[in-house]
């Protein structure tokens, strides 16, 4: 054998080897479990004829303000004020903002929505509910493009405080953390 014919092959088994520990390694990783409407309240389920386009953890604060009840003024509670937070994709890398009002989902490509909410129900003690918005049509193009729906998930936190809402506190404000997932849907 002479020795270009050696080098050639050897350069094969090495790409060969390069590969095979490659395919091992990816079907080592964990995969990504594909989201499922299943197990939530059917108020907040998307129709048919959506599929999964984005899926964004949403991670900030919801302030409050100690204010008036509208229908009794000589009592207080806190009132939602807005949100603002970081939407990152499953890897953590930062895919865009939510803030409000009005409550605006905004990529990193400059495309943003707003939407109507649809319906809400409950979660867990201590956590938001969830929710399930009508996205309005997308300002701008890029990520936010045909998104029909976008539904709150996987909630921790955001509840009203828990501190005195009283007429020495009228006009506090106060942020409380939270996390929840965003599910962008699309036409399917």
């Amino acid at each position: 054998m002479n020795l270009t014919r050696l080098l050639q092959l050897l350069t094969l088994a090495s790409i060969i080897g390069v590969a095979a520990s490659l395919a091992a390694c990816s079907a080592l990783a964990p995969k990504m479990a594909l989201y499922s409407q299943k197990g939530l309240p059917e108020s907040i389920k998307v129709p048919e004829g959506n599929k999964v386009a984005m899926e964004t953890i949403g991670a900030g604060d919801i302030t409050y303000e100690c204010r008036a009840k509208t229908d009794m003024p000589d009592q207080m509670e806190w009132v939602f004020v807005g949100p603002k937070a970081t939407l990152s994709d499953r890897n953590g890398k930062q895919v865009g903002t939510y803030y409000g009002p009005p409550a605006t989902w905004e990529a990193t490509d400059g495309s943003k929505l707003t939407g109507t909410q649809l319906g809400v129900a409950p979660s867990s003690m201590g956590n938001l509910p969830y929710q399930i918005v009508k996205a309005d049509p997308a300002i701008g193009s890029g990520a936010m493009n045909g998104v029909t729906y976008i539904q709150r998930v996987a909630l921790k936190g955001g509840v009203a405080p828990t501190l005195p809402c009283n007429a020495s506190t009228k006009g506090k404000r106060e942020a409380v953390r939270y996390q929840a997932d965003y599910i962008f849907w699309k036409a399917a």
